[in-house]
């Protein structure tokens, strides 16, 4: 059918559909705000050049995919979220997880943790073991991976000023349990950018902290080939209530940061660009989260190749992990959450995830339960194995919704990286940290939460449970899995009792090795490391670097 006649026929079709118009809704738009039309028709996408736009799974600009044959080739790594109280704790749910079907560990750790305190410190006191598992010294990381050997599982971390502690941790158990490095794989989250953007769990100021980033990228390019040095995370910009588009714009910018940190500390971008990896969000808006995951494959993929002139095809590909939506979940009728989970992980699977971290029910209410983890690890077993959907390679290509609408997510992610690219003079990495220190994209984000939680007033979008559909004789039962103050007590006699049999003074020399370093400006994964291995303590070794680098004080946002 020509235009013209595809023309008529719709504008045919509109006149008859008027008289079946629904008003009774404020508005049909995505989450980000972008609206909705009726349909999609090729007019919609008659600027789409196929190969140069779409194209093939696993060839350039990957927006299908980036390996050939996706899920019918290898299933993506079911990576459940993990980590409470103590070491031997978490040791045991990693087992358990494993023993259900889990093909990779993922670890949280407590807020003293995070936050570069040892579980000593009186500002730990409440928060030992209570989000995550406490870690201390490497005698925490010689409990938590006993049993499980590093050659043969991929970890993530989710870690993030204090990532190179973490990291030299990994690097001390993989040679303990006899591991080479070249060999052991899995991710440091390590994204400092989004801290100051969004969670807020920053210790030193931006440009040592992306200092410390490019450290770890330059000693793992050399030792570590198999592990992702940086997971640059969407994630928690968009639980801290951005829309799609931001999430997007404001995670591949700080991609983009990290890249020319790289370049700028003399590094071929080729040398480490192909370990960096994404984790994003998969909220419940189905749609707007494929063309999200769609638009990232291949804005990386062009930006990569046309403005850092990356050679090796690996540095074109974004690689991402995705969990469901945390705040999307709700305590009212929790049990919809199992619902909304598998809508997202769905999503997530349809955009071409790597690896996916699916949450639990009963996560609005406390850690999640023995029961809750299984049914959410089912949820993706069950996509993976049931549903049909893996059977092709990116079934949605072609949709002219879903390609026009991620035309549109594109569109509209360029329009803040060229308000960044303008704070930095041209540069994505000063662009960003000059956002930070204006607050620019810490009030975007508030902006749009602002504008959420007034369209959820005004039941211009519905939350089953929340604002519609509300059961008044519902009540909600308290946390049934909970951390007790016990675990917090033996964690500190365990770390008192660390202190009390390592050799201290050892201890202060490589503290103050490590001192000297970081004055001298050297890489300093190698000294952490020489002192994680004779039992520092993480604040010993954070607070060494405070000393040289001082703290951030954040930005106030009106």
């Amino acid at each position: 059918m020509e235009n013209k006649d595809l023309e008529k026929v719709y504008s045919e079709w509109l006149e008859k559909k008027k008289k079946f118009q629904d008003t009774s809704r404020p508005s049909y738009r995505t989450i980000s705000g972008i609206p909705i039309k009726d349909i999609y028709t090729p007019k919609d996408i008659e600027n789409t050049d196929y190969l140069k736009d779409i194209g093939f799974p696993g060839e350039y600009p990957y927006t299908r995919g980036i390996h050939y044959n996706m899920y019918r080739g290898k299933i993506w790594t079911m990576r459940m979220f993990a980590g409470f109280g103590r070491a031997k704790d978490t040791n045991e749910r990693f087992k358990f997880l494993i023993k259900q079907g889990q093909t990779g560990l993922s670890t949280a750790f407590d807020m003293p943790t995070l936050m570069g305190y040892d579980s000593d410190d009186p500002r730990a006191e409440g928060e030992v073991g209570r989000e995550g598992v406490a870690v201390d010294t490497l005698a925490d990381f010689e409990i938590l991976f006993d049993g499980i050997n590093l050659a043969e599982v991929s970890t993530s971390f989710t870690i993030n000023s204090p990532a190179i502690f973490i990291y030299a941790l990994y690097l001390a158990i993989a040679e303990k349990q006899g591991v080479p490095f070249e060999k052991i794989r899995g991710t440091l989250q390590n994204d400092i950018l989004k801290e100051y953007h969004a969670q807020n769990e920053f210790i030193f100021p931006p440009e040592p902290s992306v200092k410390l980033i490019v450290d770890i990228m330059e000693f793992s390019s050399r030792h570590t080939p198999k592990f992702n040095t940086v997971s640059v995370s969407g994630y928690h910009i968009r639980e801290a209530g951005s829309t799609a588009v931001q999430e997007l714009a404001f995670t591949l910018a700080d991609g983009f940061a990290y890249v020319e940190a790289g370049i700028r500390r003399g590094l071929d971008v080729d040398s480490f660009a192909p370990r960096i990896s994404f984790f994003f969000n998969a909220h419940i808006d189905f749609f707007e989260e494929i063309a999200k995951y769609r638009a990232a494959r291949r804005i990386w993929a062009r930006e990569m190749k046309n403005r850092y002139k990356a050679k090796n095809p690996q540095s074109l590909l974004l690689r991402f992990h995705t969990q469901t939506a945390g705040c999307s979940l709700t305590a009212q009728q929790p049990l919809n959450n199992i619902i909304r989970t598998t809508i997202e992980a769905l999503a997530a699977v349809l955009g071409g995830t790597q690896s996916l971290h699916t949450n639990s029910y009963d996560e609005a209410l406390q850690l999640p339960s023995e029961e809750a983890v299984t049914i959410a690890l089912r949820t993706q077993q069950i996509i993976a194995y049931e549903s049909g959907v893996i059977n092709t390679v990116d079934p949605l290509a072609g949709s002219y919704f879903v390609e026009a609408l991620t035309n549109e997510v594109e569109r509209q992610a360029y329009e803040y990286f060229n308000k960044i690219l303008e704070m930095g003079n041209g540069s994505f990495l000063d662009g960003v940290i000059n956002a930070i220190y204006s607050g620019y994209i810490k009030k975007e984000i508030a902006d749009a939460a602002y504008e959420f939680q007034k369209r959820v007033e005004e039941k211009d979008f519905i939350i089953v449970g929340v604002n519609e559909y509300i059961d008044e004789n519902e009540t909600i039962e308290p946390p049934k899995f909970k951390i007790e103050h016990k675990t917090e007590i033996e964690q500190r006699e365990f770390l008192k009792h660390i202190k009390e049999t390592r050799d201290n003074l050892l201890v202060r020399h490589k503290i103050e090795e490590l001192k000297n370093a970081a004055k001298r400006g050297d890489n300093l994964v190698p000294y952490v490391l020489d002192a994680v291995k004779v039992y520092a303590t993480e604040q010993e070794i954070i607070e060494t670097l405070k000393s040289v680098y001082g703290v951030f004080r954040e930005v106030v946002v009106l």
